[in-house]
């Protein structure tokens, strides 16, 4: 039996990248999952054989992710489970950052993070049982040249689930985080080489992290092994920050 036997999880931003890699690492545990995301890789979600469910949905708008919650709770009839993982990026810096560069990232950043738990809580608090994970950065506690909008709302990503954990721990539900590094996705396709491996020189272990280290990462807060674990910001970065 797997880790996640019989459990239901939503992934939003599940389409690519480490959503991708999290709805694959859940599936093979035995989790039913519902990839939310705004784009299909058609291709990508046929490869995991009818195993995931795919909802198009735009998590800064509220009134989609109720859609979506509604959808999630006809066909399983519950949700044990929510990654909030979706985002962007608009990297600029101060000086040439737009006011609709900050408020897109912000948007999908922390207000759909806020959005998904928002309607989701409710229906596992009723159930007594929850498992929130939230993609949050080590920009979002150590900041970054270009990234106002994006650490701003990761820092704010970090602040609810340290609020959240608060807030619903006693329902039975328990909220954490995971920060990760320097990870191999579409994201850094548009960051010079030389930076790249920068970058890499600056890790410890000496590589870029994979979308699959943030996904076992996952895993492990949804899994029981991490029934105690609550209000954690898990560091998944090589020892980069540090």
């Amino acid at each position: 039996m797997g880790k996640l036997e019989g459990r239901v999880a939503i992934i939003t931003g599940g389409a690519g990248g480490i959503g991708y890699a999290t709805a694959q690492r859940f599936i093979a545990e035995g989790a039913a999952v519902v990839i939310a995301d705004l784009r299909a890789d058609t291709a990508a979600i046929d490869a995991l054989d009818g195993q995931a469910v795919f909802v198009k949905t735009d998590v800064s708008d509220m009134t989609d992710v109720e859609r979506l919650a509604a959808e999630v709770m006809a066909q399983f009839g519950k949700i044990d489970i929510l990654v909030n993982n979706a985002g962007i990026t608009r990297d600029k810096s101060l000086k040439k950052m737009t006011e609709a560069d900050f408020d897109a990232v912000i948007s999908v950043n922390l207000k759909g993070v806020f959005n998904c738990t928002k309607v989701v809580a409710p229906f596992m608090v009723e159930a007594g049982y929850g498992r929130i994970m939230n993609t949050a950065s080590i920009v979002g506690v150590y900041g970054n040249f270009g990234q106002t909008n994006y650490a701003a709302a990761k820092a704010g990503v970090i602040g609810m689930t340290k609020t959240w954990m608060r807030e619903l721990g006693r329902k039975g539900i328990t909220v954490n985080a995971v920060a990760p590094g320097f990870i191999e996705t579409d994201m850094i396709k548009t960051i010079p080489d030389e930076v790249i491996q920068g970058m890499i020189k600056s890790t410890p272990v000496q590589r870029a992290g994979k979308p699959e280290d943030i996904a076992n990462a996952f895993l492990f807060l949804a899994s029981e092994e991490a029934s105690f674990v609550n209000g954690v910001v898990l560091h998944v970065d090589g020892g980069l920050a540090y």
